[in-house]
């Protein structure tokens, strides 16, 4: 159930009555994207600071009455949006409430903890850049939307983050934390009015407006090689190529062609790569969707000597979708994979709280569970067939981290 409170922000519950948790979050429509380039890393800040404490609680109060009741609290940042949620027992709604509404509309924003949280996200940005399959991602993204936001690090960049100051979060923070940029999505064993009601009666912001939102589509065109050398142990490397925004059409039958591609064990990459040959132990496929761009990539790390092997197979098996679409068998195999894994997520009160949360602020509709199965089902080979034609027979761009000059990988492509 959908409504729209006082303050103007939508809420939208589930009630699930066979369980006894409720989860509840808070959607803001704002994400790395959102940040000028002296703002990088801004909202991945704010994530961190909106739990070190309000004008009445501390980040040690907020800790232990989460605590206390057994109950589970995070939020996560990404490039369009950022997500703050609890999970408690369901007698336990109107503390997650308390809580929750406290932390968005009165978080301290001291400085001393602006100094210490900066610290901790330095030690977080620090960990990713250790992390080869990480650092392989984001070059990637930089490679496949040059010069654009998109391209950008969540976090940041040390640079910027070093010395951001409490104003300019302050000010990022007034701008677009307001209830027009927020859905507030409830899932579990919830009543629909009672959340409406202690919504308009802890959240009111009557006089802020809601920011307005002005997003530049990537227009650059992407770079085609992305060489980083790092003296690893393994070559991680990341092949790919545009993809459609997140709400079109075409996004049903991609998800079919990233099942069969390298969404599972029984995917032609798992199969060739791993089963068939041994060169890595994980490889995938995956399809990143934003509100006007996407990307769609295969990714795997292998022993050096064995990457021109693994990215003949990625080139093989990409050229040969590209020409020959899927079979009625593969098509079966990941329509009943795409079925279980939607319907299993039902099962989880966290994960319905997510699925309302995301469907509303991205695409301004919830729809039926029976109604998104229904059209999964409609994607058949042909649909699949055309997607493959068109969109991988874009130019791909290659992203390798391992140890490698620049020159290594310049004839990939020739």
């Amino acid at each position: 159930m959908i409504s729209m409170a006082d303050s103007g922000m939508r809420v939208v519950t589930e009630k699930m009555s066979e369980v006894r948790s409720v989860a509840l979050g808070f959607w803001v429509g704002v994400g790395s994207r959102d940040e000028a380039p002296d703002q990088s890393g801004a909202s991945h800040f704010l994530e961190h600071l909106l739990f070190k404490g309000t004008a009445t609680r501390s980040a040690q109060d907020i800790a232990e009455a989460v605590d206390h009741v057994g109950g589970e609290m995070n939020a996560f940042t990404s490039k369009e949006y950022t997500v703050f949620f609890i999970r408690l027992l369901d007698e336990q709604l109107d503390l997650g409430l308390d809580i929750l509404c406290d932390i968005m509309q009165n978080p301290a924003l001291r400085a001393e903890d602006v100094d210490a949280e900066r610290q901790v996200i330095l030690e977080e940005i620090l960990m990713h850049a250790d992390e080869p399959s990480d650092v392989v991602g984001e070059r990637f993204a930089a490679a496949m939307f040059p010069g654009h936001p998109l391209g950008r690090e969540v976090a940041g960049t040390k640079e910027i983050v070093s010395v951001m100051g409490r104003s300019d979060i302050a000010r990022f923070f007034e701008q677009h934390y307001t209830p027009g940029n927020m859905v507030f999505s409830a899932a579990g064993n919830v009543d629909h009015d009672r959340v409406l009601a202690g919504m308009e009666a802890r959240f009111r912001d009557p006089l802020r407006s809601p920011s307005r939102r002005v997003r530049a589509r990537p227009s650059a065109p992407p770079e085609r090689v992305s060489v980083t050398e790092r003296p690893t142990e393994q070559a991680h490397v990341v092949l790919g190529m545009p993809s459609c925004a997140r709400s079109h059409e075409d996004r049903w039958a991609l998800s079919i062609l990233n099942h069969v591609l390298g969404g599972g064990m029984s995917s032609r990459l798992f199969q060739e790569v791993r089963e068939k040959r041994g060169l890595a132990y994980s490889v995938w496929s995956d399809r990143a969707a934003f509100s006007d761009a996407g990307t769609l990539s295969v990714s795997a790390g292998t022993a050096p000597q064995n990457v021109d092997e693994l990215l003949k197979i990625f080139s093989a098996e990409l050229d040969r979708m590209r020409d020959g679409g899927i079979t009625e068998r593969e098509l079966e195999v990941a329509h009943g994979k795409s079925r279980a894994e939607t319907v299993m997520a039902l099962e989880d009160s966290g994960a319905r709280m997510s699925r309302l949360g995301s469907s509303l602020l991205l695409e301004d509709e919830v729809r039926e569970v029976d109604d998104v199965l229904a059209t999964i089902e409609a994607v058949d080979v042909a649909d699949v067939s055309r997607v493959a034609t068109e969109y991988l027979s874009l130019p791909r761009t290659l992203a390798v981290v391992g140890p490698f000059n620049s020159e290594r990988f310049e004839s990939f492509f020739a």
